[in-house]
């Protein structure tokens, strides 16, 4: 974990996850982000005490595991406050909700884990709330309402609002919650003015339409692909499987629950604009294309 300075009081930590610093005066930090586990709290907490800082609060972009692991060993040994926006301050008050949105029921054992379950902590709306020198900017599509971060230097921290190539090339489907905001959401970065962009999960750069392009490409590609495979009537799982084939990806619980969520938001997408419908017969529901009719 690197502690890199990008501007006159801001630095973040880069890790697979980058953990965003921002510095009200000589001693005050607040956090964005704080990684996927305790562990990656403790390391934060060392290199901040190093630094001979105090983290005065934590803003979580959002509230999946990976970006609020590091919350409450943090808030324990700091008594910092932590912000959140909207329903991401209930899922970091009780993650619990995480896994079981995902997949759609309570969570069996194989997903209570740290890349689906982080330890609860105790969390602030973040309206109104913020030190001088910190805004925000909703971002939702990712997760339910997801904030990018912007510092006084002009620096904002996009949390997961755009993927890096290196994980569209890998992943193909990355986990979106809901398709149309998400779309909405790379609309509105398209006229983000900043300095410097922090993505949560790839490099820092100083200029994110080639990126913001990628991403919309690989969305398009998807329901593109969705749609084709509904020429003739398939149910949820077939689809999935055909998916999983076509991008050769590999199956196990956690990718069934994440890839599969986002399968279904891509269904309600396409079926809300027009593209999809579904019926029932012998008690399956089908997906098909559907006819227009002039």
């Amino acid at each position: 974990m690197e502690l890199v300075k990008i501007g006159e009081r801001t630095y973040y930590l880069k890790n697979a996850t980058n953990i965003g610093i921002y510095r009200v005066d000589e001693q005050n930090v607040y956090l964005i982000d704080t990684g996927n586990d305790q562990d990656t709290g403790k390391k934060i907490l060392k290199i901040i005490n190093e630094q001979g800082w105090q983290i005065k609060g934590i803003i979580n972009t959002h509230s999946h595991a990976d970006h609020i692991g590091g919350n409450r060993i943090i808030q324990t040994r700091t008594g910092c406050v932590i912000y959140a926006n909207g329903m991401e301050q209930c899922f970091t008050e009780y993650p619990s909700l995480e896994p079981s949105l995902v997949y759609g029921g309570y969570p069996f054992g194989g997903l209570r884990n740290k890349f689906l379950l982080a330890k609860p902590s105790l969390v602030t709306p973040i309206e109104d709330n913020l030190p001088a020198g910190l805004s925000f900017v909703s971002l939702p599509g990712h997760s339910m309402n997801m904030v990018g971060v912007k510092t006084v230097d002009n620096v904002v921290f996009l949390g997961d609002a755009l993927f890096s190539a290196e994980t569209i090339a890998k992943y193909h489907i990355f986990y979106l919650y809901d398709v149309s905001s998400f779309l909405t959401t790379l609309d509105q970065l398209s006229s983000l003015n900043a300095t410097m962009f922090v993505p949560a999960h790839g490099p820092v750069t100083d200029n994110i339409e080639n990126l913001i392009k990628l991403n919309r490409e690989k969305v398009n590609e998807i329901c593109t692909f969705i749609t084709q495979v509904c020429c003739t009537a398939v149910t949820f799982e077939t689809l999935l499987q055909m998916l999983f084939e076509h991008y050769q990806l590999r199956m196990d619980a956690t990718q069934y629950v994440l890839v599969g969520s986002t399968v279904r938001s891509y269904l309600a997408y396409l079926c809300d604009v027009g593209r999809l419908q579904y019926y029932f017969q012998d008690n399956q529901m089908l997906w098909i294309k559907k006819t227009i009719v002039d």
